[in-house]
């Protein structure tokens, strides 16, 4: 008798206008975890879609493997293809997915599932460009456009494009942990982890012409998150005054300095709690933390659950 576990099956939903790269990034992403996922993509009715770019796409199925999908992702479209309610066919592709399943939607495709009612009373996100417009048609729902994905427990949103592809790697980790989503950042040459309270829109991503960047310093810092890291010595290690170095790493980071001290350590002390049986104290210790006390208190702020019962979700996916 095979111990093998069966795939889960990933539905992707194309709704009309449906944007090429948003819709690959499933089945790139969850098609590189090792055979974990199975990913199949369908429209409401079976037949070609169009795109937001001059090519329709045909998909081999239709919408009766909603039926039987353990997770749908719903797919983006441009603005002026959100429909302003629902047509009768999405509404019945959408009464196919099973109560228990787990619903995911990329950028504007939060739009699609605020129109059915499956987001009110829940924490959601979508494109910043669109968050007026979203806040306007739904007020029942607590959206954030200032982060890149929210896991709402059954439900994910996430925010625009590349954040369709930080959502898929935190279900590969949610579900598997950390080591397979890592080896599927590499294979798919992606980031490994951004936080989805990471900031959506960056004012500076670039530096300008001539200016110094503070990723030296980061990637320096990410070496050494056991010692403390102070502004000053951040600051000293960037050749930069106090102000210009808080400036420029927030413009090209999106978050302060402290901030995101914060979001590597909880990072890898994730990592350790999931990968090792080291105490809580001594992993607080290897990642900065002054005290076990303190990474409980940020990892509960972060996440919701305290060093062990993260542990203990992540020992039984393992």
């Amino acid at each position: 008798m095979s111990g093998k576990q069966e795939p889960e099956r990933v539905a992707v939903l194309a709704l009309d206008g449906v944007y090429p790269f948003e819709l690959g990034i499933p089945s790139r992403i969850l098609g590189a975890a090792d055979g974990r996922y199975e990913v199949l993509t369908c429209t409401v009715d079976g037949r070609p879609v169009r795109t937001n770019a001059d090519f329709t796409i045909g998909v081999a199925h239709g919408p009766e493997i909603l039926d039987t999908a353990d997770t749908v992702v719903v797919t983006s479209m441009p603005p002026d293809y959100i429909p302003p309610w629902l047509p009768d066919e999405v509404t019945a592709a959408l009464a196919r997915i099973r109560p228990d399943a787990r619903i995911v939607s990329i950028c504007t495709a939060a739009f699609i599932l605020a129109e059915a009612g499956l987001l009110d009373g829940r924490k959601a996100t979508t494109h910043w460009q669109a968050a007026d417009e979203f806040r306007c048609r739904y007020p029942k729902v607590e959206l954030d456009p200032d982060v890149l994905f929210v896991d709402d427990g059954r439900i994910l949103t996430s925010a625009g494009a590349a954040s369709g592809v930080d959502i898929c790697l935190h279900i590969v980790r949610t579900d598997h942990g950390s080591d397979l989503a890592n080896t599927v950042a590499r294979r798919c040459v992606v980031p490994p982890f951004r936080d989805g309270g990471q900031a959506q829109y960056i004012e500076q991503p670039v530096p300008v012409s001539g200016a110094a960047s503070t990723a030296a310093t980061r990637a320096w810092a990410l070496e050494r998150l056991d010692e403390p890291l102070t502004l000053s010595v951040l600051a000293g290690h960037a050749r930069m005054s106090l102000r210009t170095f808080a400036r420029r790493f927030n413009d090209e980071v999106g978050l302060s300095p402290g901030r995101w001290l914060i979001q590597q350590r909880l990072a890898r002390a994730r990592h350790l709690l999931e990968s090792s049986d080291l105490p809580v104290d001594r992993i607080a210790a290897e990642v900065g933390f002054a005290t076990g006390a303190s990474l409980r208190q940020h990892l509960q702020a972060a996440i919701g659950v305290s060093p062990q019962a993260y542990r203990r979700t992540f020992q039984k996916a393992r």
